[in-house]
Protein backbone atom coordinates (compact mmCIF):
# COMPACT_ATOMS: atom_id res chain seq x y z
CA UNK A 1 0.00 0.00 0.00
CA UNK A 2 1.09 3.79 -0.85
CA UNK A 3 2.82 4.92 2.74
CA UNK A 4 1.27 7.88 2.33
CA UNK A 5 -2.53 6.45 2.04
CA UNK A 6 -1.12 3.73 4.85
CA UNK A 7 -0.57 6.99 7.04
CA UNK A 8 -4.02 8.64 6.46
CA UNK A 9 -5.64 5.36 7.07
CA UNK A 10 -4.10 4.88 10.73
CA UNK A 11 -4.55 8.61 11.66
CA UNK A 12 -8.22 8.19 10.48
CA UNK A 13 -8.50 5.16 12.59
CA UNK A 14 -6.94 6.69 15.23
CA UNK A 15 -9.22 9.40 15.34
CA UNK A 16 -12.52 7.52 15.26
CA UNK A 17 -10.91 5.46 18.32
CA UNK A 18 -9.97 8.76 20.65
CA UNK A 19 -13.56 9.80 19.67
CA UNK A 20 -14.92 6.41 21.41
CA UNK A 21 -12.58 7.85 24.50
CA UNK A 22 -9.30 5.60 24.25
CA UNK A 23 -6.58 7.57 24.56
CA UNK A 24 -4.40 6.55 22.13
CA UNK A 25 -1.13 7.85 20.10
CA UNK A 26 1.54 6.72 17.55
CA UNK A 27 4.70 5.98 19.38
CA UNK A 28 6.61 5.11 16.24
CA UNK A 29 6.24 4.50 12.41
CA UNK A 30 7.99 2.27 9.61
CA UNK A 31 10.16 0.24 11.87
CA UNK A 32 12.35 -2.57 10.53
CA UNK A 33 13.74 -3.95 13.82
CA UNK A 34 15.49 -7.76 12.70
CA UNK A 35 14.81 -7.15 9.34
CA UNK A 36 10.75 -7.39 9.81
CA UNK A 37 9.08 -4.50 8.66
CA UNK A 38 6.59 -3.16 11.21
CA UNK A 39 4.18 -0.22 10.07
CA UNK A 40 3.94 1.73 13.65
CA UNK A 41 3.80 1.35 17.39
CA UNK A 42 0.68 2.72 18.93
CA UNK A 43 0.68 3.08 22.85
CA UNK A 44 -2.67 3.05 24.18
CA UNK A 45 -3.39 3.66 27.54
CA UNK A 46 -2.25 6.65 30.12
CA UNK A 47 1.12 6.62 32.46
CA UNK A 48 1.91 3.16 33.68
CA UNK A 49 -1.32 2.45 32.18
CA UNK A 50 -0.52 2.64 28.59
CA UNK A 51 0.76 -0.26 26.14
CA UNK A 52 2.39 -0.63 23.37
CA UNK A 53 1.07 -2.44 20.64
CA UNK A 54 2.60 -3.20 17.09
CA UNK A 55 0.17 -2.26 14.50
CA UNK A 56 -0.41 -3.63 10.95
CA UNK A 57 -2.44 -1.67 8.43
CA UNK A 58 -4.60 -3.08 6.15
CA UNK A 59 -6.76 -1.96 3.37
CA UNK A 60 -9.69 -4.04 1.83
CA UNK A 61 -9.42 -6.91 4.68
CA UNK A 62 -11.18 -10.03 3.34
CA UNK A 63 -11.95 -13.31 5.39
CA UNK A 64 -9.72 -14.93 2.76
CA UNK A 65 -6.91 -13.10 3.74
CA UNK A 66 -7.51 -13.13 7.68
CA UNK A 67 -4.85 -16.10 8.19
CA UNK A 68 -2.36 -14.32 6.90
CA UNK A 69 -2.42 -10.61 7.92
CA UNK A 70 -2.69 -12.84 11.66
CA UNK A 71 0.51 -14.01 11.01
CA UNK A 72 2.18 -10.75 10.26
CA UNK A 73 1.01 -9.51 13.33
CA UNK A 74 2.33 -12.44 15.25
CA UNK A 75 6.46 -13.07 17.25
CA UNK A 76 7.10 -9.43 17.80
CA UNK A 77 6.64 -9.60 21.54
CA UNK A 78 4.33 -7.04 22.03
CA UNK A 79 0.64 -7.47 21.64
CA UNK A 80 -1.01 -6.54 17.84
CA UNK A 81 -3.41 -4.10 16.68
CA UNK A 82 -4.79 -4.45 13.35
CA UNK A 83 -5.72 -0.94 11.94
CA UNK A 84 -8.09 -1.58 8.72
CA UNK A 85 -10.68 0.63 6.41
CA UNK A 86 -13.14 -1.64 7.21
CA UNK A 87 -14.50 -4.25 9.59
CA UNK A 88 -17.31 -6.37 8.73
CA UNK A 89 -18.81 -7.71 11.74
CA UNK A 90 -18.42 -11.37 10.79
CA UNK A 91 -14.40 -10.46 10.79
CA UNK A 92 -14.85 -8.39 13.89
CA UNK A 93 -16.14 -11.45 15.93
CA UNK A 94 -13.70 -13.41 14.33
CA UNK A 95 -10.68 -11.23 15.73
CA UNK A 96 -12.80 -10.88 19.03
CA UNK A 97 -12.40 -14.48 19.11
CA UNK A 98 -8.70 -14.62 18.72
CA UNK A 99 -8.16 -11.65 20.69
CA UNK A 100 -7.00 -9.62 18.48
CA UNK A 101 -6.97 -5.63 18.90
CA UNK A 102 -8.49 -3.82 15.86
CA UNK A 103 -9.49 -0.27 14.93
CA UNK A 104 -10.89 0.99 11.60
CA UNK A 105 -11.54 3.96 9.81
CA UNK A 106 -15.88 3.78 10.41
CA UNK A 107 -15.76 3.43 14.45
CA UNK A 108 -15.47 -0.13 14.80
CA UNK A 109 -12.66 -1.64 17.72
CA UNK A 110 -11.82 -4.20 19.83
CA UNK A 111 -9.45 -3.81 22.79
CA UNK A 112 -9.00 -5.39 25.87
CA UNK A 113 -6.27 -4.53 27.87
CA UNK A 114 -7.51 -4.29 31.67
CA UNK A 115 -8.70 -1.48 32.69
CA UNK A 116 -9.61 -0.53 29.51
CA UNK A 117 -11.95 -3.00 27.68
CA UNK A 118 -13.96 -1.66 24.24
CA UNK A 119 -15.83 -3.27 21.71
CA UNK A 120 -17.70 -1.73 18.54
CA UNK A 121 -18.94 -3.61 15.52
CA UNK A 122 -21.64 -3.06 13.12
CA UNK A 123 -20.45 0.72 11.83
CA UNK A 124 -20.50 1.21 8.42
CA UNK A 125 -18.00 2.62 6.56
CA UNK A 126 -18.68 6.31 4.51
CA UNK A 127 -17.12 4.91 1.22
CA UNK A 128 -16.94 1.18 0.13
CA UNK A 129 -13.78 -0.03 0.69
CA UNK A 130 -12.07 -1.88 -2.01
CA UNK A 131 -9.22 -4.45 -1.91
CA UNK A 132 -6.15 -3.13 -3.22
CA UNK A 133 -4.36 -5.97 -4.76
CA UNK A 134 -1.02 -5.41 -2.96
CA UNK A 135 1.52 -3.79 -4.39
CA UNK A 136 1.54 -3.28 -8.17
CA UNK A 137 1.24 -5.63 -11.11
CA UNK A 138 3.48 -8.22 -9.97
CA UNK A 139 0.73 -9.11 -7.17
CA UNK A 140 -1.75 -9.40 -10.17
CA UNK A 141 -2.78 -13.49 -10.94
CA UNK A 142 0.09 -13.89 -13.80
CA UNK A 143 2.53 -11.83 -11.52
CA UNK A 144 1.83 -14.36 -8.67
CA UNK A 145 2.37 -17.08 -10.33
CA UNK A 146 5.99 -15.81 -12.05
CA UNK A 147 6.41 -14.83 -8.19
CA UNK A 148 5.62 -18.41 -6.53
CA UNK A 149 8.60 -19.83 -9.33
CA UNK A 150 11.05 -17.58 -7.66
CA UNK A 151 9.83 -17.70 -4.22
CA UNK A 152 10.66 -22.17 -4.66
CA UNK A 153 13.25 -21.50 -6.16
CA UNK A 154 15.18 -17.99 -5.35
CA UNK A 155 18.24 -18.69 -8.09
CA UNK A 156 15.69 -18.55 -10.89
CA UNK A 157 15.80 -14.67 -10.63
CA UNK A 158 18.73 -14.50 -12.50
CA UNK A 159 17.43 -17.09 -15.68
CA UNK A 160 16.24 -15.52 -18.97
CA UNK A 161 12.79 -14.28 -18.99
CA UNK A 162 11.77 -16.58 -21.57
CA UNK A 163 13.30 -19.68 -19.38
CA UNK A 164 10.93 -17.82 -16.63
CA UNK A 165 7.86 -17.58 -18.33
CA UNK A 166 7.98 -20.97 -19.11
CA UNK A 167 8.64 -22.42 -15.78
CA UNK A 168 5.85 -20.04 -14.22
CA UNK A 169 3.43 -20.82 -17.16
CA UNK A 170 3.00 -17.55 -17.96
CA UNK A 171 3.44 -15.07 -21.25
CA UNK A 172 7.49 -13.47 -22.01
CA UNK A 173 6.10 -10.29 -21.28
CA UNK A 174 4.54 -10.73 -18.16
CA UNK A 175 7.98 -11.48 -16.24
CA UNK A 176 8.88 -8.45 -17.95
CA UNK A 177 6.80 -6.20 -16.18
CA UNK A 178 7.25 -8.36 -13.14
CA UNK A 179 11.03 -8.35 -13.19
CA UNK A 180 11.05 -4.78 -13.78
CA UNK A 181 9.09 -3.74 -10.86
CA UNK A 182 10.53 -5.90 -8.00
CA UNK A 183 13.65 -3.89 -7.57
CA UNK A 184 11.69 -0.79 -6.71
CA UNK A 185 9.79 -3.04 -4.11
CA UNK A 186 13.01 -4.07 -3.05
CA UNK A 187 13.08 -7.78 -3.79
CA UNK A 188 15.60 -7.88 -7.07
CA UNK A 189 18.97 -6.65 -6.66
CA UNK A 190 21.94 -6.26 -9.20
CA UNK A 191 25.07 -8.17 -6.91
CA UNK A 192 28.16 -8.59 -8.84
CA UNK A 193 26.51 -8.75 -12.04
CA UNK A 194 23.79 -11.16 -11.26
CA UNK A 195 20.43 -10.47 -10.53
CA UNK A 196 19.69 -11.82 -6.47
CA UNK A 197 16.03 -12.46 -4.74
CA UNK A 198 16.23 -10.19 -1.51
CA UNK A 199 14.14 -10.03 1.43
CA UNK A 200 12.28 -13.15 0.46
CA UNK A 201 10.78 -13.83 3.84
CA UNK A 202 9.07 -10.58 3.11
CA UNK A 203 8.16 -11.54 -0.09
CA UNK A 204 6.60 -15.28 0.51
CA UNK A 205 3.98 -13.09 3.18
CA UNK A 206 3.11 -10.84 0.63
CA UNK A 207 2.62 -13.46 -2.19
CA UNK A 208 0.77 -15.48 0.21
CA UNK A 209 -2.15 -12.91 1.22
CA UNK A 210 -2.13 -12.31 -2.44
CA UNK A 211 -2.19 -15.47 -3.73
CA UNK A 212 -5.64 -15.45 -1.23
CA UNK A 213 -7.04 -12.56 -2.47
CA UNK A 214 -6.28 -12.80 -6.28
CA UNK A 215 -4.95 -16.03 -7.17
CA UNK A 216 -6.47 -18.77 -5.37
CA UNK A 217 -10.03 -18.03 -6.82
CA UNK A 218 -9.33 -18.44 -9.92
CA UNK A 219 -8.10 -22.19 -9.81
CA UNK A 220 -11.40 -23.84 -7.94
CA UNK A 221 -12.22 -26.66 -9.66
CA UNK A 222 -14.75 -28.16 -7.42
CA UNK A 223 -15.45 -29.15 -3.48
CA UNK A 224 -16.21 -32.83 -2.33
CA UNK A 225 -17.23 -34.38 0.46
CA UNK A 226 -16.76 -38.64 0.82
CA UNK A 227 -17.82 -40.88 3.90
CA UNK A 228 -14.31 -42.37 4.01
CA UNK A 229 -12.16 -41.50 6.82
CA UNK A 230 -8.91 -40.08 6.99
CA UNK A 231 -8.81 -41.22 3.09
CA UNK A 232 -5.96 -39.23 2.30
CA UNK A 233 -3.92 -40.83 4.18
CA UNK A 234 -3.65 -44.02 2.11
CA UNK A 235 -3.65 -41.62 -1.21
CA UNK A 236 -0.55 -41.57 -3.65
CA UNK A 237 -1.40 -38.90 -4.77
CA UNK A 238 1.10 -38.91 -8.10
CA UNK A 239 -1.18 -41.94 -9.33
CA UNK A 240 -3.64 -39.72 -9.81
CA UNK A 241 -1.88 -36.27 -11.45
CA UNK A 242 -2.62 -34.91 -8.48
CA UNK A 243 -0.38 -33.16 -5.21
CA UNK A 244 -1.44 -32.91 -1.73
CA UNK A 245 -1.68 -29.04 -0.37
CA UNK A 246 -2.98 -27.41 2.62
CA UNK A 247 -3.43 -29.59 5.74
CA UNK A 248 -2.30 -32.80 5.09
CA UNK A 249 0.78 -31.64 2.58
CA UNK A 250 1.51 -30.04 6.49
CA UNK A 251 0.63 -33.27 8.10
CA UNK A 252 3.20 -35.02 5.73
CA UNK A 253 6.22 -32.26 6.12
CA UNK A 254 5.97 -31.61 10.37
CA UNK A 255 3.77 -34.64 11.73
CA UNK A 256 2.09 -32.30 13.71
CA UNK A 257 -1.68 -31.27 11.98
CA UNK A 258 -4.58 -33.31 12.19
CA UNK A 259 -6.27 -32.08 8.67
CA UNK A 260 -9.92 -31.41 9.01
CA UNK A 261 -9.96 -30.18 5.05
CA UNK A 262 -7.77 -31.51 2.33
CA UNK A 263 -6.71 -29.41 -0.64
CA UNK A 264 -5.38 -30.72 -3.78
CA UNK A 265 -3.99 -29.34 -7.04
CA UNK A 266 -3.75 -30.89 -10.17
CA UNK A 267 -5.59 -29.94 -13.88
CA UNK A 268 -8.95 -31.63 -13.27
CA UNK A 269 -11.05 -33.77 -11.06
CA UNK A 270 -9.25 -36.58 -12.11
CA UNK A 271 -12.45 -39.97 -12.44
CA UNK A 272 -10.62 -42.61 -11.24
CA UNK A 273 -9.98 -40.48 -8.20
CA UNK A 274 -13.68 -39.37 -7.51
CA UNK A 275 -14.87 -43.29 -8.19
CA UNK A 276 -11.70 -44.90 -6.09
CA UNK A 277 -12.32 -42.52 -2.96
CA UNK A 278 -16.02 -41.90 -3.02
CA UNK A 279 -16.13 -38.61 -3.52
CA UNK A 280 -19.33 -36.79 -4.46
CA UNK A 281 -19.84 -32.75 -5.24
CA UNK A 282 -20.70 -30.31 -2.28
CA UNK A 283 -19.98 -26.87 -2.92
CA UNK A 284 -19.73 -27.00 1.27
CA UNK A 285 -17.34 -30.14 1.01
CA UNK A 286 -14.38 -29.83 3.14
CA UNK A 287 -12.27 -31.04 0.06
CA UNK A 288 -11.41 -28.91 -2.29
CA UNK A 289 -9.25 -29.32 -6.12
CA UNK A 290 -7.44 -26.10 -7.67
CA UNK A 291 -6.54 -26.55 -11.13
CA UNK A 292 -2.14 -26.54 -10.98
CA UNK A 293 -0.82 -23.40 -12.35
CA UNK A 294 2.80 -24.03 -12.40
CA UNK A 295 4.83 -25.98 -15.05
CA UNK A 296 8.40 -26.77 -13.22
CA UNK A 297 9.37 -30.02 -11.69
CA UNK A 298 9.15 -30.30 -8.02
CA UNK A 299 10.90 -32.88 -5.91
CA UNK A 300 8.06 -34.73 -4.36
CA UNK A 301 5.76 -36.15 -6.43
CA UNK A 302 2.97 -35.80 -4.21
CA UNK A 303 2.72 -32.63 -2.60
CA UNK A 304 3.13 -28.94 -3.40
CA UNK A 305 5.92 -27.09 -2.89
CA UNK A 306 6.53 -25.67 0.64
CA UNK A 307 5.34 -21.45 -0.10
CA UNK A 308 2.04 -23.52 -1.10
CA UNK A 309 1.19 -25.22 1.60
CA UNK A 310 1.95 -22.15 3.60
CA UNK A 311 -0.24 -19.74 1.44
CA UNK A 312 -2.98 -22.62 1.81
CA UNK A 313 -2.93 -22.46 5.68
CA UNK A 314 -3.07 -19.01 5.76
CA UNK A 315 -5.94 -19.44 3.57
CA UNK A 316 -7.93 -21.63 6.12
CA UNK A 317 -6.92 -19.44 9.25
CA UNK A 318 -7.73 -21.26 12.34
CA UNK A 319 -5.74 -21.48 14.97
CA UNK A 320 -4.43 -24.88 14.02
CA UNK A 321 -3.24 -23.89 10.82
CA UNK A 322 -1.61 -20.85 11.89
CA UNK A 323 0.35 -22.50 13.98
CA UNK A 324 1.17 -25.21 11.07
CA UNK A 325 1.65 -22.04 8.83
CA UNK A 326 4.84 -21.29 11.40
CA UNK A 327 6.29 -24.25 11.36
CA UNK A 328 6.12 -24.70 7.62
CA UNK A 329 7.57 -20.78 7.60
CA UNK A 330 10.31 -21.65 9.21
CA UNK A 331 11.51 -24.42 7.03
CA UNK A 332 11.19 -22.10 3.76
CA UNK A 333 13.25 -19.04 5.77
CA UNK A 334 15.73 -21.86 6.87
CA UNK A 335 16.07 -22.85 2.66
CA UNK A 336 16.36 -19.28 1.83
CA UNK A 337 19.06 -18.63 4.37
CA UNK A 338 21.06 -21.77 2.90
Amino acid sequence: MDTRIEHDLLETALAGARRLGIDIEIAKLELVPNGRRIDALVRIGRGRQAHTYVAEVKKGLRPATLGATLHQLEGTGKPPLLVADYVTPPLAEALKERGVAFLDTAGNAFVDQPPLYVWVKGEKPREQPTAKGGTGRAFQASGLKVLFALLCRPEWVDQPYREIATLAGVAHGTVGWVMAELPRLGFVADVAGKRRLLQPELLLKQWAEGYARTLRPKLAIGNYRTDKQQWWKELKPYNYQVLLGGEPAAQRVTQYLRPETVTLYGEKAEPRLLLDYKLRQDPGGPIEILKRFWKFEIDDKNIVPLPLIYADLLFIGDARCLEAADLIYQKIADGFVR
